[in-house]
């Protein structure tokens, strides 16, 4: 049977909503490729969380208990994503709760990060707790090792740290894990790391990314369980806000219709 062009529109307006929500669901890839990232600036971020952020800092040469962090806490990037922070628990029981701090020179707290990073810390035992000057043997002071987990609000393309361990010239195995909201691995590295206090940037970075926005939670540890973990900003490819292509179509689409009524 022939249509006319006049009928065909006239279906095409009909149907234009089941079409829509076929369209919507058929795109979506069975499975997602995830692969490591090593360099922040190869991640290619377009967010960040700076843990200055959250409004305290820990201030080695005037220590404050407010300043001292929960387990289990939210914080928000720059551009407004929401994040939740799980630092899993010590059972030691000398061992402070986690904290922010600015790794700087002595009397400062050193560390293997760049010079005035703020440093998300696991915690310590404070009876080793001194900021030592340039030269001084590492006391080896034990603190938390995690994990640390990072759960976003939602999902992103891509997210990375640098990660290092609080001691000095030890290697050890830092590694990521990525899972989606269903927590479903998507991927799982390591890296080995020397950890060190000369203040030099030379944490590793660990990151993850895939060809879909499907990382709903990143987890952060170490292979040594007796120092404390830590981490500086982190870096996220955040999915930007949706103009699809499918979304121009629809609105593309209702203005014909609209104009095509109003002609007849």
């Amino acid at each position: 049977m022939a249509f006319t062009i006049n009928q065909l529109f006239k279906l095409s307006v009909k149907y234009f909503s089941a079409i829509t929500a076929i369209v919507t669901v058929l795109p979506l890839p069975v499975k997602a490729a995830t692969f490591l990232v090593t360099e922040r600036a190869s991640l290619g971020g377009n967010d960040q969380v700076d843990w200055e952020s959250l409004g305290k800092v820990f201030n080695p040469s005037a220590p404050e208990f407010s300043a001292f962090l929960p387990n289990s806490f939210l914080a928000t990037s720059q551009r407004g994503l929401g994040l939740d922070i799980n630092i899993t628990p010590t059972n030691n029981p000398q061992i402070t709760p986690p904290f922010v701090f600015q790794t700087l020179p002595s009397p400062g707290i050193r560390s293997n990060f760049g010079k005035g990073d703020f440093i998300l810390f696991g915690g310590i035992d404070p009876t080793g707790f001194i900021p030592l000057p340039p030269g001084t043997p590492d006391p080896g002071t034990h603190g938390n090792s995690g994990p640390f987990t990072i759960s976003f609000a939602q999902p992103v393309l891509g997210a990375g740290t640098q990660i290092a361990v609080d001691t000095s010239k030890l290697k050890v195995e830092t590694s990521i894990a990525a899972f989606d909201n269903a927590n479903n691995l998507l991927g799982t590295f390591s890296v080995p790391n020397i950890s060190s206090l000369a203040l030099d940037n030379s944490a590793v970075f660990l990151g993850i990314r895939s060809d879909t926005p499907n990382i709903s939670r990143l987890v952060f540890s170490s292979s040594n369980q007796q120092y404390g973990l830590a981490i500086n900003q982190v870096s996220i490819i955040a999915v930007p806000e949706p103009t699809s292509t499918l979304a121009i179509l629809a609105f593309g689409v209702s203005g014909a219709v609209l104009k095509r009524r109003q002609r007849t």
